[in-house]
């Protein structure tokens, strides 16, 4: 028989694998999470819409074809050099410096004649430009 008195051992809890599954567990947590920086943004973005009356009076439609002649609000201009489209820009914005330039070139235009409405309407201080296209489902009506 054993009479000795025995000892009360205390429970040890030991830390050092619980510490290792919470490391394992966080890299994976962090390695398979997605960080988004655009869903701490909240927005309301703007709407449009379509049935909306537009301001014609301050548009100026400027037409260019294929061969690089222009047109604008469908009146064809006779030549195609700088000052002759800015003329005729200042003569259509009835608006003034509030008119819209809509440049609604062909697709086989050259770069240069698009580049010539830019110019001429910077020369008679138009800032506004905008460009006219059409939808690919319409493109082949």
């Amino acid at each position: 028989m054993n009479f000795r008195p025995r000892q009360n051992e205390e429970p040890e809890i030991n830390l050092i694998p619980f510490i290792d599954v919470l490391l394992v567990i966080l890299i994976f947590l962090m390695l398979s999470t997605t960080y988004s920086k655009f869903t701490a943004l909240q927005l309301t973005l703007p709407v449009a819409d379509a049935q909306q009356l537009r301001d014609h009076p301050r548009e100026v439609v400027v037409s260019v074809a294929a061969d690089g002649r222009y047109a604008v609000n469908k009146s064809t201009l006779e030549g195609r050099r700088v000052e002759q489209v800015a003329q005729a820009l200042t003569e259509a914005a009835t608006a003034g410096r509030d008119s819209v330039i809509i440049i609604s070139a062909d697709a086989a235009a050259p770069h240069q004649s698009v580049i010539t409405v830019m110019e001429a309407a910077r020369r008679v201080g138009l800032s506004q430009i905008t460009f006219a296209t059409q939808s690919s489902a319409t493109a082949g009506k």
